[in-house]
């Protein structure tokens, strides 16, 4: 299991088509994912999990992936965190 925690940088925070991106991204790993922030934990898989979290702009989030693949979905995920989901030049 990879645990990393990540900053919501993108100004519209997990709304919802930088939600669709990344359940995009993990979705095309066989390694389960979870979200974590707020207290609450989703499956990172799952738009509706997703969404409700809530994570705006500056909230921290912690990532768990656990399965074969786990490090490329960590990278794959944490670099679309990194480039705000696209959303900003």
């Amino acid at each position: 299991m990879i645990e990393r925690e990540l900053l919501v940088a993108n100004r519209l925070g997990l709304h919802a088509r930088a939600t669709a991106k990344l359940v995009q991204v993990l979705s095309a790993f066989r390694c389960n994912a979870t979200l974590v922030a707020k207290g609450r934990e989703v499956n990172a898989k799952s738009i509706m999990g997703v969404m409700l979290l809530a994570a705006g702009h500056g909230t921290r989030v912690v990532l768990r992936v656990d399965g074969d693949d786990e490090a490329a979905a960590m990278d794959a995920a944490a670099d679309l965190f990194e480039r705000r989901f696209d959303e900003e030049g």
